[in-house]
């Protein structure tokens, strides 16, 4: 029956990463891009989530067990988790579907959120666990501390998130997508992503309940269990739960391999420590608060339980801490010396041919100003993070770079170009493919060419409006 949870677990992980289905990513766009439209995602996995267990349960198809709330665990262990997920670049499902892509980096995130979850739960850290629970309100859920129906909470968050998602879809500037791929490559609208993923909630309770496990979706304390296993070899740690995860991760790499979305990417010294240092807070943060992006986030959410929007609104402000700490562009390189060019340099650069479309992956000289009637004067490059290319174009290379760099980069510098200047962008982060495009369509810039450069590397062309 366990093996349920496996064919549950390969179809979320499809969902998820053709959807770029990230929590981490919704509440950094809060921060970061001032924009609540990506966390209305998050909502319509509550919303669907909601209905389906009230339902379920009015029907005595399930029994939920709901959480107590102790505070200290919950809001300390949650904002934790918020750090860690800026750290490891992911939340702990994105964890599972981006290390599903191949990036090793979260391989890393992965293996020490699993071990140190595993040591707050049976491990060397359960003293700190337990101590921080010890204080405990005994309040479980919203419908119980004021004698209704859970319906009376599901039915209006319903309606609520359905008026979000409209209001978005109506305002929503169309981003560019990716030429000449076939619709089935195209990553799914991240609504579209959301009402799925609560779909599958629904269906999991059920099949999860059947296999003697009485909860829904979860990640930490499988993720914990499977890292027990492989230590100890217990049998008995494989459960639902654990198939889930597995699952997840196949149904995830079966996706990115058929969309030629993995490739093996090895993340630099400061992203691995980032990645290690930012796995283990997820680990401790997850145990505390009794879940993580997924267990509280999107379960707890929906039973109304006070753990899980606490949890929720704990791991936001996390989140916001860290995105202000870390999440910020890199400096230009210091000491550059400034190019000069002799006049005869000058004249000679102005009688090449102009360059074309294809020149976007070749070297080129920087950029020069003509003045009318006089001898064109090279002039220095204006941006340094970036090469020119020549007649108001220049190349940025965000390959290696983890998300929300990418975009993060992309901005700092396309701010230093002038209306009707182009950037053209190198880069493997898969989100990206989704977040830059959706920008540069707020924004208000023109994306000239955005295609695939190989198995999980893509180049776009944004024009400064």
């Amino acid at each position: 029956m366990i093996l349920t949870g496996l064919a549950v677990g390969a179809v979320l992980g499809i969902v998820m990463q053709r959807g770029r289905f990230c929590v981490t990513g919704m509440l950094r766009d809060i921060f970061l891009q001032r924009s609540w439209r990506t966390i209305v995602a998050l909502f319509i996995v509550i919303s669907v989530h909601a209905v389906g267990i009230a339902a379920l349960t009015s029907l005595g198809v399930i029994a939920p067990e709901y959480s107590t709330f102790a505070p200290v665990a919950v809001i300390g262990g949650g904002f934790i988790f918020g750090l860690g997920i800026i750290l490891a670049g992911g939340c702990a499902s994105g964890t599972w579907f981006r290390s599903a892509e191949g990036l090793i980096g979260s391989w890393f995130a992965l293996i020490f959120y699993a071990l140190s979850a595993a040591a707050m739960n049976t491990g060397a850290l359960t003293w700190l666990n337990t101590g921080l629970k010890s204080y405990d309100t005994s309040l479980t859920t919203l419908p119980a501390t004021f004698g209704v129906s859970a319906w009376a909470f599901a039915i209006p968050l319903a309606i609520g998130t359905a008026l979000a998602a409209r209001h978005f879809l109506a305002t929503e500037k169309k981003a560019a997508t990716l030429q000449n791929v076939p619709f089935w490559k195209r990553p799914l609208h991240i609504y579209t992503a959301g009402a799925l993923v609560g779909l599958i909630g629904v269906i999991a309770w059920p099949l999860s309940a059947a296999a003697g496990r009485n909860s829904g979706l979860g990640i930490t304390t499988p993720s914990a269990n499977l890292a027990n296993f492989t230590v100890t070899g217990d049998l008995g740690r494989i459960d639902w739960g654990v198939m889930l995860v597995l699952g997840l991760f196949l149904g995830a790499f079966a996706a990115a391999k058929a969309t030629g979305e993995f490739r093996l990417r090895v993340p630099d010294a400061t992203t691995a420590t980032r990645a290690v240092v930012g796995g283990c807070m997820m680990g401790v943060g997850a145990a505390l608060a009794g879940g993580c992006t997924v267990g509280n986030g999107m379960v707890q959410t929906a039973l109304f339980s006070y753990q899980g929007w606490i949890a929720l609104l704990f791991i936001a402000l996390g989140v916001g801490a860290g995105a202000k700490l870390w999440l910020k562009p890199a400096a230009a390189p210091a000491g550059t010396p400034e190019q000069t060019y002799s006049t005869d340099e000058s004249i000679a650069d102005s009688n090449e041919t102009p360059a074309s479309a294809e020149d976007k992956v070749l070297p080129a000289t920087p950029g020069f100003a003509v003045a009318t009637g006089a001898v064109a004067l090279k002039t220095a490059p204006r941006v340094t993070k970036a090469r020119p290319l020549g007649r108001g174009r220049y190349a940025l290379d965000q390959m290696g770079a983890v998300c929300p760099f990418p975009l993060i980069e992309t901005k700092d510098v396309l701010a230093t170009l002038e209306t009707g200047e182009e950037l053209v962008i190198d880069f493997d982060c898969t989100q990206g493919t989704e977040t830059i495009p959706q920008w540069a369509a707020e924004n208000d810039h023109d994306v000239t060419d955005f295609h695939a450069t190989g198995d999980a590397s893509w180049q776009i062309t944004i024009r400064k409006g």
